[in-house]
């Protein structure tokens, strides 16, 4: 429990530390939560992994960051799994990707929207930083448009682009028989706003199209992967949607009123939400709404 407090935490501080910082990477630890059958969570620093594994093979749902592979397979071991075969990157962040390298060298093979190929393979402009192309065996050998269905271990999974968000490139899991969804970053269950990466293709109205479309693939027993924090359930999801619907609405309405953005932002809109702080704050995510509303 106390490694899934500080998670969030830990997701915070690995985002915002500078280039010529070294994270402690010894010092952390991956929990793992058995949420059915054949089928696992990994929270460490980075995003939330799902170990989908049995006799037909193992299946990872993204990988975090490099230094962790080794930590990562060491859990992957303990559940009784064999060696990752299968990856499915939710999108190219590198909290989600950075693993892919290590596994791809050892054999696995990556499945991704064909935009994360896309951006992994070219040098991104993040603002602060410039992340250079990733290296061949990183790159997804498997790329889809609207997705792809796996038959795995006696499950049905399918992997589903239905517009990002996000990114351009999210996907959403869904393991129709367990009733799990892995939401990737589309979803944070940690304090703070939604990360819409508009310079990656996200979008705010994207990012309620797709959770909209999530909400519709569950039901009261569904259990829910969120990019990073503790599992969740859709009663959960349904208020983070309502929540960012509203939030949206308030900020479009000031923007209408035709006032500037630092006005807008000094009326305060969101401080009723009392989301916390986080990654992203308050008058971060009114700028990058404003900006998606030109």
């Amino acid at each position: 429990m106390l490694a899934r407090i500080l998670a969030p935490v830990a997701f915070t501080l690995a985002l915002a530390l500078p280039a010529q910082a070294q994270p402690d990477w010894e010092s952390v630890e991956i929990e793992t939560q058995e949420i059915a059958p054949g089928l696992a969570v990994l929270f460490g620093r980075g995003g939330n992994i799902a170990v989908s594994h049995g006799a037909e093979g193992t299946l990872l749902i993204d990988d975090q960051f490099a230094p962790l592979t080794e930590k990562i397979e060491a859990a992957v071991a303990a559940l009784g799994a064999q060696p990752v075969h299968y990856v499915v990157n939710t999108h190219w962040h590198g909290d989600h990707t950075g693993g892919n390298e290590n596994l791809g060298k050892k054999g696995a093979h990556i499945f991704a929207h064909k935009n994360v190929r896309v951006r992994l393979s070219t040098e991104q402009d993040r603002g602060n930083r410039v992340v250079p192309p990733s290296p061949a065996e990183a790159l997804p050998v498997v790329t889809y448009e609207r997705g792809v269905t796996l038959h795995l271990n006696g499950d049905t999974i399918d992997v589903l682009f239905v517009g990002g968000g996000h990114t351009d490139g999210d996907s959403i899991v869904h393991w129709r028989e367990k009733n799990v969804v892995h939401m990737g970053d589309l979803y944070f269950k940690i304090p703070g706003w939604p990360y819409v990466d508009l310079r990656s293709g996200g979008g705010i109205d994207p990012l309620l199209h797709s959770l909209d479309i999530a909400i519709a693939m569950t039901d009261e027993e569904t259990k829910i992967i969120p990019g990073h924090g503790p599992m969740s359930n859709r009663e959960e999801l349904i208020a983070y949607r309502n929540i960012i619907g509203e939030a949206v609405a308030r900020i479009r309405t000031l923007k209408d009123s035709g006032i500037s953005l630092e006005s807008a932002q000094a009326t305060r809109p969101l401080d009723s939400f009392e989301r916390g702080d986080g990654f992203i704050n308050a008058d971060s995510f009114v700028d990058t709404v404003w900006q998606d509303l030109d």
